[in-house]
């Protein structure tokens, strides 16, 4: 099928109000001269899995995102917060998400690590760069604000099929354009109808209609190209974060894309997650001997003996149009960059904010964030496997077996802490300042915190002890830039995470983890066995105390316990 080429989202680029914030508290940094510094172009995939893409081992087609990694390098022990807005809080402070306000989701709790937002005690990497001389944009998916939705939930159903509208999405104190952005486009909000998006701002101005033939991430990339013809006519650096929305549910995508992949997934969810553990294997992205294909989920379910093998395999080709689709997006932004000339000093990186999901999204039905009917008035299915997914009219998402799947060759998926939830797919590409060479692996263990320090070292940037009058938290991120040499970097000794009960330590090699609905700790040597397969714990009782130990006082320092009530 055929579709218009996309104006709306170049329009809203120049139409959108700008609101400056305050640089107070920051001192100009003293950087080297503008030409030597790289543009930043951050881009975030949303609940894809670590497997999905063609060069970490999928049969999806990603020709843009394989050319970064084969002419840059591809991460192997990188991590993320295992969500999407604690991820998205901890990637833009340099922080871990409970240090930066998020917690748990963006409701406002009257607690230091449950904030909702991105509190006064943390900086964005917007507000360093833009102070550091960088052009600051931003495209795509927000999701660091409070979204507390309206009381009533008739209004509520009624602001969701956009058949009322307010000014405002959360406090605009909260929006990109206060927290360092100079430009953005994108939903303020996370889920969304990718044919008409509830929560789209262009600066603080809501987009109260799309144009005919809107698709959410067409317009997030088309925005991103704006952006970069834009900066590029002038001397100064730009950061451009892209913050995806694909694959997140609901599986909508266009007809053209998942007509290429009709008949890929027909053979079943133990026939592609094997094809994938081969494949990663031969491109030598993981070592068979340390890393196993774990167990699958609930293998006594086979494919054969599904009774909804059409509609699964349907699923699974919607998920892998999503990111085709948002591939061919990056792909016009690496032609926008190389046409402007600002390819070879361009450091993109590219990731996941967790693992692929397991939620059945359908069982939620609607209301918050998942409306009833279209703007037109057609009802939107929510019925289990009732019709084919990809239409706007319906709302599903792949479930726990192809999250399964996408997240080869590890267990679980995203919220949980272990690997599967929040272990990413990790590129870094800059053909002027990456010297290692192209197309390798970096065992450094890293985290999204770390590009904090990153981009600070390549700007020239300061970060900052205070802003308007607030103490700010320390990053302990730790710099990528000695990977980009080819040196061997350990990374991080420590990392921790919590998120509704999941919760890990990782220590060395040896990780303590405990699944959300289950308070027991497991223990792996990850030297041996990344896949999680061999729980060390009642052979290892005092290393299981002595992590737990650490875990607790990593807690109680980072508020992710909530603080006792004065009586």
């Amino acid at each position: 099928m055929h579709r218009k080429k996309l104006i709306f989202s170049t329009v809203t680029v120049c139409a959108g109000a700008v609101l400056l914030f305050s640089l107070g508290g920051f001192k100009k940094a003293d950087p080297p001269k503008k030409k030597t510094r790289p543009n930043i172009v951050v881009i975030l995939a949303d609940d894809m899995g670590f497997s999905d893409v063609g060069c970490y081992g999928g049969e999806i087609n990603t020709p843009n995102i394989n050319y970064l990694a084969e002419n840059g390098i591809r991460y192997t022990q990188f991590y993320n917060t295992s969500r999407c807005c604690p991820t998205r809080a901890s990637l833009l402070t340099g922080l871990y998400n409970h240090q930066a306000g998020i917690g748990k989701m963006t409701d406002a709790e009257d607690e230091p690590g449950y904030q909702g937002h991105i509190t006064a005690n943390a900086v964005t990497l917007a507000e360093v760069l833009q102070s550091a001389g960088y052009h600051t944009a931003m495209s795509g998916k927000w999701h660091v604000s409070n979204t507390n939705g309206q009381p009533d939930p008739k209004e509520q159903l009624n602001w969701l099929n956009h058949h009322t509208t307010y000014p405002t999405f959360s406090p605009i104190e909260q929006y990109p354009t206060s927290r360092g952005f100079e430009k953005f486009f994108g939903t303020i909000w996370g889920v969304v109808d990718y044919y008409d998006p509830f929560s789209i701002v262009s600066g603080t101005t809501p987009i109260k209609e799309v144009p005919e033939n809107y698709y959410h991430t067409d317009a997030i990339a088309d925005t991103a190209v704006a952006y970069i013809k834009e900066y590029a006519k002038d001397d100064k650096p730009f950061f451009l974060y892209v913050a995806e929305n694909a694959p997140h549910w609901p599986l909508h995508a266009l007809p053209e894309d998942i007509a290429k992949y009709k008949d890929t997934y027909k053979g079943g969810w133990e026939a592609v997650r094997k094809a994938r553990y081969k494949k990663m294997v031969k491109l030598g992205l993981i070592d068979s001997a340390t890393t196993k294909l774990s167990p699958g989920f609930k293998e006594e379910q086979s494919w054969e003996s599904n009774p909804d093998k059409e509609w699964d395999a349907a699923a699974m080709a919607t998920h892998a149009a999503m990111i085709d689709r948002m591939d061919q997006g990056i792909g016009r932004i690496i032609k926008a960059l190389k046409e402007t000339n600002q390819l070879d000093n361009t450091l993109i990186v590219f990731l996941s904010d967790n693992g692929a999901s397991s939620e059945i999204c359908n069982h939620y039905g609607p209301g918050f964030d998942r409306p009833n009917e279209t703007r037109d008035g057609r009802k939107i299915e929510y019925e289990d496997k009732k019709a084919v997914p990809g239409p706007e009219t319906t709302y599903y998402s792949i479930g726990p077996r192809w999250a399964n799947v996408a997240n080869t060759p590890y267990r679980y998926w995203k919220a949980e802490s272990f690997e599967g939830g929040i272990h990413t797919p990790m590129i870094a590409f800059w053909p002027k300042g990456i010297t290692a060479k192209k197309g390798g692996y970096s065992q450094q263990v890293g985290h999204v915190m770390d590009f904090m320090n990153t981009f600070i070292e390549l700007a020239g940037a300061k970060y900052p002890l205070e802003r308007n009058g607030h103490a700010i938290t320390a990053s302990t991120g730790v710099s990528l830039v000695p990977s980009f040499k080819g040196q061997a970097v350990a990374g991080h000794e420590e990392l921790f995470n919590e998120h509704f009960g999941a919760r890990y330590a990782r220590v060395g090699n040896w990780k303590l983890v405990a699944a959300s609905n289950d308070s027991t700790w497991h223990l792996f040597n990850l030297a041996a066995d990344k896949s999680e397969t061999h729980d060390l714990a009642a052979q290892e009782p005092v290393r299981v105390k002595e992590l737990e130990g650490l875990w607790r006082e990593w807690a109680g320092t980072h508020s992710v316990f909530p603080k006792p009530k004065k009586k």
